[in-house]
């Protein structure tokens, strides 16, 4: 019988690198008191260490300002997307001109 991933939460994990920063528990014992794989402790200081640095890391962003950003981000990707296909439409549906050969 397989057992069941856990899934946490960005603040859960904050609270856990942040019991192995500010107060210098190891990471084993961490691990050992809160039922944790190292593996995945690690994968959160790494990701927390690439937040502090201003990168954007991999996996889920753990503070609320990387959580903003990646938020802009993807309304940032989205509104390209639509401006884009509003160009392509009017310059399809747009009669040949100065306005439809400034759009290409």
């Amino acid at each position: 019988m397989s057992q069941k991933r856990r899934q946490f939460d960005a603040n859960f994990k904050l609270q856990v690198v942040q019991m192995i920063k500010d107060q210098g528990l190891s990471i084993s014992q961490v691990c050992q008191d809160m039922n944790l794989g190292e593996t995945a402790v690690r994968r959160w200081l790494k990701q927390m260490g690439a937040e502090q640095a201003g990168q954007s890391g991999i996996g889920k962003p753990l503070t609320s300002e990387q959580q903003r950003i990646r938020q802009l981000e993807a309304e940032n990707r989205q509104l390209r997307m639509d401006n884009d296909i509003l160009k392509k439409a009017s310059a399809f549906y747009a009669p040949e001109g100065i306005f439809a050969r400034e759009l290409r």
